[in-house]
């Protein structure tokens, strides 16, 4: 494993991962390959389950199945790289390969951002707006959000990976990480990298905190709903269909916002891993064990599903 030195043209960047330890790296490999084989089967089964119940063809169901999608297509752009590091002699990544994940990762984050938000929108209108709810969210309408976040969010990830990999890169290579990440990569440039950190703080606020400020005003108006109905069981049905979309924005958001949303010189490199590993290996796992957990229409369908198996 070499290290390209000062004043050379980086052409590929090693990495260090989450330890330098072969039996530590062991133990991890075991662990991230059990959460990414639980990751892809949960996520499948819950799109699989959305797809052959009738009931669950719904606006809500459609977007989640689009998240389930989406946090395949997010924890395959980063795992694989990093189990094949951990046992793998080879910790490096091309410069093309490193620009290509970097890209669909950073993607695949900000469509999950936008639609968590337009996921906050669609409980908003069904609790709030109830009468004009099969209206205001049509299929043309749930398409169009759906294909909104998937299309700004990969034109958003191109201008901040064009303008990160268009700096120059002379060495050294070794990427404190254990995927190409912006703030990992920014800290190798050998030029001033702070108006490339301005035009990603910017998308942070466009892609992450205005979703997020729209989930918080429609759960706000969502709580004041709730609050208005005078029977207990319609407040507890109510908030039963927020719980499990509220715990994923939790975990998803707060892991996002801290990493993204700082002062990159305020920022703990060893941090920054454990917090990269949340949000791009824990909670791709959690979500599909949050929604069937947590959601009852789910669960049920679950059920049903088992018992046509053993039938």
């Amino acid at each position: 494993m070499s290290v390209i030195k000062t004043n050379f043209t980086v052409t590929e960047f090693v990495f260090l991962g989450l330890s330098s330890q072969p039996k530590v790296q062991l133990i991890l490999f075991i662990i991230f390959l059990f959460f990414y084989l639980l990751t892809v089967a949960g996520n499948i089964i819950i799109i699989t389950i959305i797809q052959i119940e009738p009931h669950l063809q719904t606006p809500m169901y459609f977007f989640l199945t689009n998240l389930s999608f989406l946090d395949i297509c997010y924890t395959s752009t980063n795992v694989p790289q990093m189990l094949s590091n951990m046992v793998g002699k080879e910790k490096t990544i091309s410069f093309s390969r490193c620009a290509a994940q970097m890209y669909f990762s950073l993607s695949f984050g900000m469509i999950e951002c936008v639609l968590l938000g337009v996921m906050a929108y669609d409980r908003y209108v069904a609790i709030c707006h109830p009468l004009h709810y099969t209206i205001i969210m049509n299929q043309n309408t749930c398409v169009q959000m759906a294909a909104i976040s998937w299309s700004s969010s990969f034109l958003s990830s191109m201008i901040i990976n064009v303008l990160t990999f268009s700096l120059p890169y002379c060495g050294p290579n070794v990427l404190n990480h254990f995927f190409c990440e912006v703030p990992s990569v920014l800290r190798l440039a050998c030029t001033d990298t702070s108006f490339t950190e301005m035009v990603v703080f910017i998308f942070s606020i466009i892609i992450v905190f205005i979703p997020f400020m729209l989930i918080v005003v429609s759960y706000a108006q969502i709580l004041l709903s709730v609050l208005r109905m005078r029977s207990a069981s319609g407040r507890h049905k109510a908030l039963s269909t927020c719980a499990s979309h509220l715990t994923v924005v939790a975990l998803f958001y707060g892991t996002a916002i801290f990493m993204y949303m700082r002062p990159q010189s305020k920022s703990s490199r060893a941090g920054g891993k454990i917090i990269a590993v949340f949000y791009t290996v824990i909670t791709p796992m959690l979500n599909p064990l949050i929604y069937s957990l947590r959601n009852q229409d789910v669960k049920g369908a679950l059920r049903r599903a088992i018992a046509k198996q053993k039938t």
